[in-house]
């Protein structure tokens, strides 16, 4: 699986996570959350990753 910065992805916890940095496709800086008011950035890995929902344009 490749995720790329912007993709939305699901987690196998459940939530979305929308991909704000990539590194190697290994490491991830991602957001989760409903709307601003509770957007929360976390770090993920290619583990926590179920699939990609969304993939970016670019």
């Amino acid at each position: 699986m490749v995720v790329k910065q912007y993709d939305t992805v699901l987690l196998k916890d459940g939530r979305e996570a929308s991909i704000m940095e990539a590194f190697e496709n290994k490491v991830f800086i991602a957001d989760v959350g409903s709307s601003p008011k509770d957007w929360e950035t976390i770090d993920i890995t290619i583990e926590d990753i179920e699939k990609v929902i969304h993939t970016s344009k670019d």
